[in-house]
């Protein structure tokens, strides 16, 4: 499957992972909700990484990797927790979930520009540019 299709099932699965937040948001507090996703999300990598293992796939694993993954980890649960709290404050997701979204695309971007020394072209500094905007304007109505 081509690289750009799995994108687009990740935004859908992303879409789905924010949706659902919001939903849940009042109904319970924001840690157990954090937890409970946490748990399923454990659950099925978990199932992933037994039936590669099963197939005989090699699973090279280096110490380097796995503190890399805690660390995105930590951000990732620290992320869930407070989409938990914003949709708990009554925050639609039409304006939460663009923000939450949009400033971590900025913020990754950046990171990759400082930290990775990558590049961007100028319609892709554009892109980002555009992205700006869209967080401007969803932030002022709130």
């Amino acid at each position: 499957m081509p690289w750009f299709v799995l994108a687009l099932l990740t935004a859908f699965c992303l879409a789905l992972y924010n949706f659902f937040i919001k939903l849940a948001s009042d109904q319970l507090p924001a840690a157990v909700g954090a937890v409970v996703l946490q748990l399923v999300a454990a659950v099925l990598g978990g199932a992933w990484l037994l039936k590669l293992k099963l197939q005989g796939q090699p699973l090279p694993v280096s110490g380097k990797g796995l503190a890399l993954a805690a660390l995105a980890g930590l951000g990732v649960g620290l992320a869930e927790i407070l989409t938990f709290v914003i949709f708990s404050r009554g925050v639609p997701s039409s304006v939460g979930t663009p923000i939450i979204v949009g400033g971590s695309v900025l913020l990754t971007a950046a990171m990759g520009l400082l930290l990775l020394r990558e590049s961007l072209s100028l319609p892709q500094a554009l892109g980002l540019l555009l992205i700006v905007g869209g967080i401007a304007l969803l932030a002022r109505g709130h």
